[in-house]
């Protein structure tokens, strides 16, 4: 059976109806990317879930990757009539996108500097990491900028709770690189934890979860949904790491209300040019950057840094201003390249109009 769903279940808002009233008054519907299958997408409405395909208009004026649909979008859609596939679901054009409110994204993979949507429209983000062998605080730093960055609110999740002997060191460690974000231990095997979340599952409210290979967001998954939706493997016992099961993203309505995103552990996780995120995952290395005694100290061995006087205090960890260093350095150089890519591209959309102009002007002529 085909079940319709209510917008509002699906975090329709005031907003998002203002943007769709030009498209709904010439006769299209409305709905939300649910997952995608290579060209096809999976997408609710209020007539059930139904299948889709990018028209070939939108895929002509598509310049990148983010224009494409993504999993949690809202879209614009024609309508086109019932199919004889699977579970007789009818199929769409998507003709459009509406604006995001937030998007987590991180840099593709290799040499170049393009945008990957991994889930739009979030209000919050569980970054997922686990309390056993696999626990790192740097990799933490690593998705919380990430987090920011994305416009939605992060929240740390602490899962395989009944694997860990120190907890409390940990969620200590945690706070320390992470203040003022919610910090959440939890075990989905035991359900010791699991109520605090609970709190966030509010009708129309979109979580996405994100985190590594194997820290346990599938079985989080499967306990919130009260069924085995998503596949899991048991830890291997040499690292006491989980398997990687998911292989592409998802949206789930929750029986508590609200909805949730699962997406697979991310191998290569490269951050975009943006400082907003740094400026707030190390907030502490700002404030401390701003007493130094010059405006320009690079904090190495220049007289009055603040910095290094926090690092000798033993306020500041090496291990975190290192950290620090590394991401600053990366969101630097993709900022360098990004601005030279759209330079590049600018000059060759002028250098296309000229020709145009001077063809326009030889065939008067003619």
């Amino acid at each position: 059976m085909n079940y319709s769903y209510e917008l509002k279940d699906l975090g329709w808002n005031e907003i998002l109806n203002n943007c769709f009233e030009p498209f709904a008054e010439k006769g299209f519907e409305v709905g939300r990317i649910s997952a995608q299958y290579r060209n096809q997408y999976k997408v609710l409405t209020t007539w059930g879930e139904i299948r889709a395909l990018v028209s070939g208009k939108m895929r002509h004026n598509a310049a990148c990757r983010s224009d494409f649909p993504t999993v949690g979008d809202w879209v614009v859609l024609e309508h086109c009539g019932d199919s004889n596939g699977e579970n007789d679901a009818q199929e769409c054009l998507i003709q459009g996108i509406l604006p995001r409110k937030s998007k987590f994204a991180r840099k593709t993979a290799g040499r170049t500097s393009e945008e990957q949507i991994v889930a739009a429209n979030i209000d919050t983000v569980f970054l997922v990491s686990a309390l056993n062998q696999d626990f790192n605080l740097r990799r933490i730093e690593r998705y919380l900028t990430m987090a920011w960055d994305s416009g939605a609110t992060p929240v740390i999740i602490l899962s395989k709770l009944d694997l860990c002997t120190d907890v409390e060191e940990k969620i200590i460690q945690v706070r320390n690189i992470a203040p003022g974000v919610d910090i959440l231990p939890l075990s989905s095997a035991t359900g010791e934890g699991i109520e605090a979340i609970f709190s966030y599952l509010q009708q129309g409210h979109t979580i996405a979860l994100l985190g590594s290979s194997g820290v346990g967001k599938s079985t989080l998954i499967n306990v919130l949904l009260g069924e085995e939706k998503q596949a899991t493997k048991e830890i291997r016992e040499k690292d006491s790491r989980g398997r990687h099961t998911t292989t592409s993203r998802e949206l789930f309505l929750l029986p508590q209300g609200g909805i949730i995103i699962d997406t697979p552990g991310m191998r290569e996780l490269q951050l975009l040019g943006n400082e907003e995120g740094m400026a707030e995952t190390f907030e502490d290395i700002y404030a401390y950057a701003q007493s130094c005694r010059f405006s320009d100290c690079r904090h190495e061995k220049e007289p009055g840094c603040a910095v290094q006087k926090a690092i000798a205090e033993g306020k500041l960890s090496p291990k975190r201003w290192e950290s620090f260093k590394q991401l600053e350095k990366e969101v630097q150089y993709i900022a360098r390249k990004i601005n030279t890519q759209e330079q590049l591209a600018e000059k060759k959309k002028w250098k296309k109009i000229s020709q145009q102009i001077k063809e326009h002007y030889r065939f008067k002529k003619q």
